[in-house]
């Protein structure tokens, strides 16, 4: 599946657009991490357990735009996005999507 930020895929021809992908999670923070997080908040610096759960949390969020676009018979899907949403603290929604097109 070729997956791009950009509208086209160079060299190949949009034959037919079938819709929006899209893939989501939701994931909470744990107080392990929590715990972890507000000492480092307190020396400063790059909050690794936050950055890891986010890495994730969009990695999975990707797999199932994927296997979105694989169920409407894309062969690539375009112009993707990612949006982040809180839905109630200490819990956040990471949606992808992007349009699934066929090529030629």
């Amino acid at each position: 599946m070729i997956v791009t930020t950009t509208e086209t895929v160079p060299g190949k021809e949009i034959v037919e657009i079938l819709g929006i992908a899209r893939g989501s999670t939701v994931r909470a923070r744990n107080i392990g991490r929590d715990v972890f997080a507000g000492l480092k908040s307190i020396i400063g610096g790059e909050i690794e357990e936050y950055t890891q759960l986010q890495v994730k949390s969009r990695e999975q969020a990707m797999e199932r735009m994927i296997e979105d676009g694989r169920m409407m018979g894309a062969d690539a899907i375009v112009n993707i996005r990612l949006s982040t949403a809180m839905i109630m603290q200490s819990t956040a929604e990471i949606l992808v999507y992007g349009t699934a097109v066929k090529l030629k």
